[in-house]
């Protein structure tokens, strides 16, 4: 072999295992796709004069389908099957899926596609959390896991601003169905990714053991994270959702603002998630979980305080502002450490499920925190009570922190 070929590119990313940038490359690229999807749909269709019922009932067909998607996911990748597997056959959803969303018109076309999409993400997100881990343990010089997912939340974060702003681009063409072509070329992508290199596989050890460990045993250390993840994935859902409302709405004091600053907002979080998302992993991942989910709570906190006072005073919009930092820097803290936590609290023959678990939480408050959100701002005027009830729940989540209890043989 010739000297040349034997020069290899040097770069903060040969700190990590060969295995595990494959895993982030290709949360990167499916990333890409999704965030237009996932921020423009709802838009697609109602300019197809889709009722907000009617939109709302898509996407809660697609959780529900996500969900069952998710524990047969993750209850396969326990058994034995290889990663690669339940993230191949999501590409394949998400092309149907695709197709359907961007030729149709009608709402059983919608629901069909929304189904398709739901199913994928069901399938994806167990097997594509549990690969990092692997990743992290495969070659010649093993990394801790918590330094992996700051790495491959880093690549998510990237994505979905990238996707989504090629979404705005392509809204601001008129050519807004073109979100879904992005999506589907991002999932052909995937494919090629994967079959020229497959993702990490589970040991055959862990699998042959999969009964030694009742789930009376692992699951219940498990639910102060599951509790605390439903609450904290909540807050993103909200900023897309119950915000944008509120500042439209107007506060007690805070005049009422145009529908553009409810998107400008998101973009804003989105663009602070990725600047900090690493630095914030990395500082994290030398401490305890716990460190890093009473961090996230607590900004959290901070950040909804905020948004509750910016509705008293006429220049609140500074404070809606100021809410966002705390707000990116609580999502860039619990998005690795929480799914860190599930590697913590679970054994290695029941990760699969856990992740499942874990994941449902995303697919739980994504349904149910708009309907909440909805309720609480149609029974007052502003939403100023309803940001301190967040407030005083994410302050009462600090209490589950205190509880877990990591596994010594994880710790080790």
């Amino acid at each position: 072999m010739s000297k040349l070929h034997r020069i290899r590119p040097s770069g903060w990313l040969d700190q990590f295992p060969a295995a595990l940038r494959h895993v982030s490359l290709v949360r990167l690229v499916a990333s890409v796709g999704a965030g237009g999807v996932l921020y423009l749909t709802p838009i697609v269709f109602h300019q197809e004069a889709f009722s907000a019922q009617a939109v709302t009932q898509g996407l809660a067909l697609a959780a529900l389908a996500g969900t069952l998607g998710r524990l047969l996911s993750g209850a396969l990748v326990d058994r034995g099957l290889a990663c690669s597997i339940p993230v191949l056959l999501a590409a394949v959803a998400i092309v149907l899926g695709d197709l359907r969303l961007a030729g149709t018109s009608s709402f059983a076309g919608y629901v069909q596609g929304q189904l398709m999409l739901g199913v994928a993400a069901g399938l994806y997100w167990p097997a594509i959390e549990l690969a990092v881990p692997l990743g992290c343990s495969s070659g010649p010089a093993p990394i801790p896991s918590a330094r992996g997912y700051a790495l491959a939340r880093s690549a998510d974060a990237a994505g979905i601003a990238t996707g989504a702003l090629v979404g705005a681009l392509l809204a601001a063409a008129g050519r807004l169905r073109g979100i879904y072509l992005v999506d589907s070329i991002s999932a052909l992508v995937l494919v090629v990714l994967l079959l020229r290199q497959p993702l990490p596989n589970p040991e055959p050890s862990a699998t042959a053991a999969a009964a030694k460990t009742p789930w009376r045993h692992w699951l219940p250390p498990l639910l102060p994270v599951l509790a605390i993840s439903l609450l904290a994935t909540s807050l993103p859902v909200l900023m897309q959702s119950a915000l944008p409302l509120d500042l439209v709405r107007g506060g007690l004091e805070r005049a009422a603002m145009p529908e553009s600053l409810g998107a400008l907002l998101v973009g804003i979080q989105l663009g602070l998630l990725v600047l900090i998302q690493w630095p914030v992993g990395q500082a994290l991942a030398r401490r305890p979980i716990a460190h890093g989910l009473g961090l996230s709570l607590a900004c959290f906190a901070a950040g909804t305080v905020l948004l509750a006072f910016s509705a008293l005073t006429r220049q609140g919009l500074w404070l809606v502002l100021l809410a966002q930092l705390p707000l990116a820097l609580g999502a860039a803290a619990f998005l690795p450490i929480a799914t860190e936590a599930v590697i913590e609290l679970s054994p290695p023959e029941h990760r699969g499920l856990a992740m499942a678990l874990f994941s449902q939480c995303f697919a739980l408050s994504a349904l149910a925190a708009p309907l909440l959100a909805g309720l609480a701002l149609d029974a007052q005027r502003h939403a100023g009570g309803f940001w301190i009830g967040m407030t005083l729940l994410c302050l009462a989540g600090l209490n589950l922190v205190r509880r877990l209890k990591p596994r010594q043989a994880a710790q080790a």
